[in-house]
């Protein structure tokens, strides 16, 4: 386990590939086009962190624990994250593909322009968080607690949003377009605009 008060230089380039490392705490550390693929992260935990354009592929980052990184231009490709928190992170540019991820805690995240084409994110609390130009095509937020959430500039093709609860959340009239809106929950404010979105006269 690292000492988290000893100073690490920053990586660039480093191959963490296959490795096995459960159970670390990093602090204040900095890594940069590093390969984590299928390497045991499990119970990892990260604080005031930075990993920019690194490599989770098929990573095990179940039960991790983040506060206050980054993880930009990431990406995390079937990577296992199931009982992980976020806290205070970034993910902003970060790609998910065909990642485990639920049970899942995310609190104060930036998601801004991160993809989640297809996700399961349906049951979460994601309420107040910011979703800038973030690519939401055909995921499933079903259930999902998405009250005053930014979702400016979000793609939201098909998004499932049945039962999602919407108030107060920003969404331009693309993303009311986009979405599968039948039976989420919406304030007086949306109803409005998701109706001038379709082209209808509220008078």
């Amino acid at each position: 386990m690292d000492n988290p008060s000893e100073e690490i230089a920053p990586e660039f380039d480093a191959d963490y590939a296959d490795a096995n490392l459960p159970g670390q705490h990093w602090e204040k550390r900095s890594f940069t086009d590093c390969d984590f693929t299928e390497a045991d992260l499990r119970e990892l935990v990260t604080s005031g962190c930075t990993f920019t354009r690194c490599d989770f592929t098929r990573t095990d980052l179940g039960e991790s624990k983040h506060q206050a990184t980054a993880f930009r231009q990431c990406t995390f490709d079937r990577t296992v994250l199931t009982r992980s928190t976020f806290t205070s992170c970034s993910l902003m540019g970060s790609n998910f593909v065909d990642c485990v991820l639920r049970p899942i805690t995310f609190t104060e995240v930036d998601f801004t322009l991160a993809s989640f084409v297809k996700a399961p994110l349906y049951d979460l609390k994601l309420n107040g968080q910011r979703f800038r130009e973030t690519n939401l095509s055909e995921a499933d937020l079903r259930n999902t607690d998405l009250a005053e959430a930014d979702l400016m500039g979000a793609r939201l093709l098909d998004a499932k949003l049945e039962g999602a609860d919407l108030r107060g959340a920003k969404v331009d009239a693309n993303g009311l377009r986009q979405a599968k809106l039948a039976g989420a929950l919406i304030d007086v404010d949306q109803a409005i605009a998701f109706a001038a979105a379709h082209g209808l006269v509220v008078s």
